[in-house]
C-alpha cells in the first residue's frame, strides 16, 4: 500500500510541473540550458522510481499510468524547451534573423 502512495506522489509531482509551467520565452539561453539539465534529471529520476515500482508494486495499472504520464508530460516540456532554446541560441549567439 505504501508503494501506491509513492507512485501517486510521483504522479502529483509530474502533474504539478505541468500545471505550473515556466515562461521559457523570457529566459536567456544560459538559463534555458540550466532548465534543460534540471528537466532531464527530473525525468531520469522519475523513470528510475517507476522502474523500481514495476518490480515491487502490485497495482500494475497505476505503474503504467505513472509511466505514461511521465513520458507524455516530460516529453512535451522537453520539446517546448528545446524549441525555445534553439531559437535563443540562434538569436543570442549566432545573431541570425
Amino acid at each position: 500500500m505504501q508503494e501506491s502512495s509513492e507512485i501517486q506522489k510521483l504522479v502529483d509531482e509530474i502533474n504539478f510541473r505541468e500545471s505550473n509551467p515556466k515562461n521559457y520565452k523570457t529566459m536567456k539561453a544560459e538559463e534555458l540550458s540550466k532548465e534543460f539539465r534540471e528537466i532531464m534529471k527530473f525525468e531520469q529520476e522519475a523513470f528510475k522510481k517507476i522502474e523500481r515500482f514495476e518490480k515491487i508494486e502490485r497495482n500494475a495499472d497505476l505503474v503504467q499510468y505513472a509511466k505514461m504520464i511521465c513520458k507524455n508530460t516530460m516529453g512535451r516540456e522537453i520539446a517546448q524547451l528545446q524549441e525555445i532554446y534553439l531559437k535563443k541560441i540562434d538569436d543570442e549567439f549566432l545573431n541570425s534573423k
